[in-house]
């Protein structure tokens, strides 16, 4: 079996730092675009639009961590008949659920810009944004399955060509769009889509060894109860522990609408900041899964160990360059980001927070890694469960008092919270691995 080593490490994450690095960057472009506008609705129209859709997406999120987790494993046993067979089972939930969201999306829609409690033009303009969005899911949906096949066979040369395609086309039409046609927040979510469509085309190409084989199309395998048992139950899992971590990153969204449009665009800019560190750290989880998803098939024990810490050494050098990054450049990096004064001293008010956010993140990302890979579901599910009823009794408790700050300190203690919880799951996990 291939040694985990460094090199082994760095080969599978930094393929994947440098193609998550254009997914914030695309949440850049886009912020840019409309901050041009020089008000603060459309910026805050398309972070409230893209924070739902990301929500609603992620909620099959699953089909990237599942994938992953389980095609690892499979192929840790040198199953590669069942390592092809979940990939098309992915597939198949990556349609369906696409084209369920598309038939109902009038509720889904009307209940969450109810939620938000934006201003009647912020609101106007993200309705049209979504509308338009939305006739991409089963694209953007397949993607993540596609990802976390790639990632678990540790192709991620693969993914970093996918995403630089389909990231490097959406910033392309979007400042085309938006600068050039003036299409304004129409013309961002136009983009989005046609990167997405473009995103599973070529998706599909690169697992193309997949489909050159036959265990995909073989039925009696891909819909074979007894292997579709453990394939629903971590799901399942996944599904609860994503739905609840949305719903904490919507609820920033949200309450920062309720506190003003100036406050909201002025998050939207900082949670550029914090896409742009769980990016970069999630290079080296996803490394995490594929080689602890590996060893954990093998019962080896030292091997998930071994995997654990050197991901997470990386993964410290990377938050400690962020941190300097955040302290020394932040405020520039507002100012260039809109042209709207209120909205960049508010941002650079906050800005301390994202500072923060890389160190104070670190234990929970990269844990997450870590149990995907082991296909430990359960523990995340149940550890998520306590940490975002501890974070919501904090937000209760702190918004009304601190106002901003208490929104931003109260995520803090989130991302505390889950690293807290599955750190003390940790050695379970390693008892559960069988030679």
């Amino acid at each position: 079996m291939t040694p985990i080593t460094h090199r082994r490490v760095l080969g599978i994450a930094l393929p994947i730092v440098l193609s998550n690095a254009t997914v914030p960057l695309l949440g850049l472009v886009d912020t840019f675009a409309v901050g041009q506008l020089g008000r603060a609705e459309p910026i805050g129209a398309v972070g409230l639009g893209a924070i739902i859709l990301s929500a609603i997406y992620w909620i099959f999120g699953f089909l990237r961590m599942g994938t992953t987790g389980m095609v690892a494993q499979a192929a840790g046993r040198g199953d590669i008949a069942e390592r092809d067979a979940h990939l098309a089972r992915a597939l198949i939930i990556a349609v369906g659920g696409g084209l369920a969201l598309i038939a109902l999306q009038v509720p889904i829609f009307a209940a969450a810009l109810t939620i938000s409690d934006g201003s009647a033009e912020v609101e106007t303009l993200a309705q049209g944004y979504l509308g338009l969005r939305i006739w991409g899911a089963p694209f953007a949906i397949a993607v993540y399955a596609l990802t976390g096949w790639l990632i678990a066979v540790e192709r991620t040369r693969a993914v970093l060509v996918l995403q630089l395609a389909m990231n490097g086309t959406n910033i392309a039409l979007s400042l085309l769009f938006v600068l050039g046609f003036d299409w304004g927040v129409t013309g961002v979510a136009l983009a989005t889509v046609i990167a997405e469509i473009m995103g599973a085309l070529i998706g599909l190409a690169l697992c193309r060894e997949v489909f050159a084989a036959a265990h995909w199309r073989d039925r009696a395998r891909v819909l074979d109860p007894a292997r579709l048992k453990p394939l629903i139950a971590t799901n399942t899992d996944i599904l609860i522990r994503s739905v609840l971590l949305q719903v904490c990153f919507m609820s920033v969204t949200f309450r920062a609408a309720a506190l003003g449009d100036v406050t909201l665009a002025a998050n939207q800019i900082l949670l550029q900041f914090l896409y742009l560190s769980a990016y970069a750290l999630d290079g080296f989880a996803f490394a995490a899964e594929a080689l602890v998803g590996s060893a954990f098939g093998a019962g080896d024990r030292a091997r998930i160990r071994r995997s654990a810490w050197l991901t997470s050494f990386w993964a410290l050098g990377v938050v400690l360059l962020l941190t300097g990054v955040y302290a020394i450049l932040g405020g520039a990096f507002i100012e260039g980001m809109t042209t709207a004064e209120p909205v960049i001293a508010a941002a650079r008010e906050y800005l301390p927070w994202m500072v923060l956010a890389p160190l104070v993140g670190l234990p929970c990302f990269m844990l997450d890694g870590i149990f995907i890979g082991a296909t430990r579901t359960r523990d995340m599910r149940n550890m998520m469960i306590v940490s975002a009823l501890a974070y919501f009794a904090i937000l209760t408790l702190a918004v009304p008092i601190w106002g901003n700050h208490g929104l931003w300190g109260a995520l803090m203690s989130f991302f505390v919270l889950r690293g807290l919880t599955l750190g003390v799951r940790y050695p379970a996990l390693e008892r559960a691995a069988v030679g």
